[in-house]
This record gives structure tokens, C-alpha cells and sequence, in this order.
């Protein structure tokens, strides 16, 4: 596609879009995507033989292989918008080989759904095409609906049936995210474990982050920092909305000054809160170390049953 077409196609935007720079942070300080992305991002990191091949089928496959881009085709609205809101317009794909050769005739690198989507053809197309296995989701059908995410499936099945790659979502903000966010980050090292990439859906969910007009869920210091958390539970990539604003810390600074008042920061928390107790809630170590041991793990001794 030349440059004159790509204009047109951006119209009034063109110019902000094809001719922006940054003054915050210079090009020499970004990893760019690239023919030789996995070795230069990957290679040196904690992950095992097995995760970078399965990076490299991600990065490698479909029409945009071994540029350093990916094009991933997720459905799994079926659950989080219900199946009849996503499909009724387009009845064929009810059927889940249908998302799959979609996936497969757009050249994309890889389709991300959920385990009756994937595990249903599993066998006739998890060597043809990657497999992202989501493994949690909103389930849709309380009410009224709450900004949650529940494991559906574990991480032993999307490896049985041949998944590359295991994706999650976390709605950070929400009022549930410290539960979402252990899980999983357990879920991932385990994934890890087992030579699967993992792939994390960083979203904001939280109803008082819309406030005069304003709806901070895409502010780029919120988003930003979403995207910091996931890659910290070692997320090999994310996903995340484009940021269509900012000052999403300002808006919680002057939020928190109308409730509480202004404060004196020293006084603010007293006493220290433990770690484990920030990651975990009150629980003892020992009830959380249990909670791993009983949790079936492959290919592992008895003496190596959690770190």
C-alpha cells in the first residue's frame, strides 16, 4: 500500500498520526519489532527452550511471519457477549471450525478463543495454526454484571491439546483484580513450566473511573501502568487498548482529596502491611504453599512440588 493511499485512508488524522514525535521518550530507547525479535527480546530472559519455540510458531506463522508483528484473531465474545449477541448476524460461525479457518484464511499468526471453541477441533487444527488457549472469563450471567474474571479450564489442558500459547484477562481497578492477578500469575509460571507462551488482556474495569465525560479506562498513565503489572507476572505479551487520554493518577489524587480530605502521607498507613499480605490477603504462607502442593504438577518429583 503507498504512502498516498494510507493518507487517504487516515484522512483528517494523517498528519497527527504519520507525522507525530515524541518528546517524552526518543526512537533509540524502544525494542522494535523485527525479523529477529524473539532471540533479541527473549533469549537471555527465564524462559525456558520450549516457551521461545513456541514464541517463534507465534511470530513465525501466517503473513505476517518473522516480521516481529503479530495478528491474532480472538473470539471468545461468545462468553463475554453472549454467543447469540456475537454470532446471530453471522450464523456459520456457531460453528467452531469456522473461527478457526477464518484465523487460518486471513493469514493470521494465531487464534485465541476458549476451550469448547479450541478444544472441539483441537486435533484437526492445533498443527496447522497456533493455539491461544483464554483461559478465564467474565461469565456474564450475574446480576447485576460485575467486573470479574474466573478460571474456566487450567493451564494442563490447553498444553493437552497442543497449545502454543495460554492468554488471561486481568481488569485491573476492579474490585477483585488482587485475586485475578494471583491466579494468574500462578497460572503463567506454570504455563511457563510447561513451554507454553502466555499472553495477558491488561483492561481497566472500574465504574468511578468515568467522571465528567471523561472515561479514564484508556488514560495512557492508567494503561501504562496495567501493561507494567502484566509484564511483571511475566506476561510474554499484552494486550491493551489504545490510550485516547491521560491523567489518570491526577483524576485519582483530586478523587481521593474530595473524600478524605488532603492528608499527611506520613500518617497515611502506620503500620506496614506484610508482603505476603499485599499478594495473598490474610492468609498464613503455609495455607497458600498447601494450596500449590495439592495442585497436579507433570513431570515433577514429589521433592519438587512448588518454589
Amino acid at each position: 500500500m503507498n504512502i498516498d493511499k494510507i493518507q487517504a485512508l487516515l484522512g483528517k488524522d494523517a498528519d497527527s498520526l504519520l507525522n507525530h514525535t515524541s518528546k517524552t521518550v526518543s526512537k533509540d530507547q524502544l525494542h522494535l519489532p523485527g525479523p529477529d525479535f524473539v532471540d533479541r527480546i527473549f533469549r537471555d530472559t527465564n524462559r525456558n527452550a520450549q516457551v521461545l519455540r513456541n514464541l517463534s510458531a507465534l511470530y513465525g506463522h501466517g503473513r505476517l511471519a518473522n516480521s516481529g508483528y503479530l495478528s491474532i484473531l480472538p473470539v471468545d465474545q461468545g462468553i463475554e457477549h453472549s454467543a447469540g449477541a456475537s454470532f446471530a448476524p453471522n450464523p456459520i460461525y456457531f460453528d467452531p471450525e469456522n473461527i478457526v479457518k477464518l484465523a487460518i484464511e486471513g493469514g493470521c499468526n494465531a487464534v485465541a478463543s476458549t476451550f469448547g471453541v479450541l478444544g472441539s477441533v483441537s486435533r484437526k487444527y492445533a498443527h496447522k495454526i497456533p493455539f491461544i488457549v483464554k483461559i478465564n472469563h467474565n461469565e456474564f450471567l450475574t446480576y447485576p454484571n460485575k467486573f470479574d474474571q474466573i478460571m474456566f479450564g487450567s493451564v494442563e489442558e490447553a498444553w493437552n491439546m497442543g497449545a502454543a500459547a495460554v492468554g488471561a484477562t486481568i481488569y485491573f481497578g476492579s474490585e477483585e483484580s488482587g485475586r485475578q492477578i494471583v491466579e494468574v500469575a500462578e497460572a503463567f509460571a506454570y504455563a511457563h513450566e510447561l513451554g507454553l507462551a502466555t499472553i495477558l488482556w491488561c483492561y481497566l474495569r472500574n465504574s468511578d473511573f468515568k467522571k465528567d465525560g471523561v472515561d479514564y479506562h484508556t488514560a495512557a498513565d492508567l494503561t501504562g501502568q496495567a501493561n507494567h503489572l502484566g509484564v511483571t507476572i511475566q506476561a510474554d505479551i499484552i494486550k491493551q487498548k489504545l490510550p485516547t487520554t491521560n491523567g489518570g493518577f491526577e483524576f485519582w489524587k483530586n478523587a481521593r482529596k474530595s473524600i478524605y480530605g488532603t492528608y499527611d502521607r506520613s500518617s497515611y498507613r502506620p503500620v506496614p502491611v506484610p508482603g505476603c499480605e499485599l499478594l495473598y490477603g490474610q492468609k498464613r504462607p503455609h495455607q497458600f504453599r498447601w494450596r500449590i502442593q495439592r495442585s497436579f504438577r507433570p513431570f515433577r518429583s514429589s521433592n519438587h512440588r512448588c518454589h
